[in-house]
């Protein structure tokens, strides 16, 4: 009897799976930490970038959630999500004066070239008007037309209750804090494009904090078209 076990016990032992071996072994071993994708201290955290890399994940899942949106709201009257975007700026931006390309391009934080794209398209469509600036006629004027303010104003409801629901949770403080931030983050942003772009082409791995200002003071050409 005893010999038997002794036989099932070695056989156990002999077919025992190579892999589930090598499983043990892995399982055994210390984790490698991964390198860190930022090394300003005011990021890390007991010296790890984890809450840097959720700040990052999480930035990514808003953004893709505020274009859903955004594309909601233009498929209520009918057009593009850029088209929308471009059509109500030009609105808002016509409180303040006189509106043209440059204005429009600089509050979307895009190229001139991509606006008058744009713009074309939504003059084509009946939704604004161009027309030359009487002191400088190389400069283009934009208004919405009477059917571009229509479409608009049969959104706002809806678009005032989405826009609730997705900020309601921010303070007036924390509005404000917000606001501020994301603008410097937008400029921090174009810096960092041409950093990238400098050491893809220079096929450099680092730089030293003078090469980084250098490049950084750069005028930096990185909107969208």
């Amino acid at each position: 009897m005893a010999k038997s076990a002794d036989r099932r016990s070695s056989s156990t032992t002999k077919t025992s799976s190579p892999r589930s071996e090598a499983n043990r072994k892995a399982a055994s071993k210390p984790t490698q930490r991964a390198a860190l994708t930022t090394s300003r201290p005011e990021l890390l955290v007991d010296g790890s970038d984890a809450q840097f890399r959720r700040l990052v994940h999480s930035l990514f899942g808003f953004l893709v959630r505020h274009q859903t949106l955004r594309e909601g709201h233009a498929a209520v009257i009918g057009l593009a999500g850029i088209e929308y975007t471009t059509l109500i700026s030009i609105r808002h931006l016509s409180a303040q004066g006189d509106v043209h390309v440059r204005a429009v391009a600089d509050h979307l934080h895009l190229s001139g070239a991509f606006v008058t794209t744009v713009t074309n398209k939504l003059e084509i469509k009946g939704l604004i008007t161009k027309t030359s600036h009487p002191e400088d006629r190389r400069r283009i004027s934009l208004a919405v037309t009477p059917h571009g303010a229509e479409l608009l104003e049969r959104l706002a409801p809806t678009q005032l209750q989405i826009n609730d629901m997705q900020f309601g949770v921010l303070s007036a403080k924390e509005f404000h804090q917000l606001l501020d931030m994301v603008q410097r983050l937008v400029e921090s942003s174009d810096r960092a494009i041409a950093l990238q772009r400098y050491i893809s082409e220079a096929k450099v791995k680092t730089l030293s904090p003078e090469a980084r200002q250098m490049v950084a003071a750069r005028p930096a050409k990185t909107r969208r078209g």
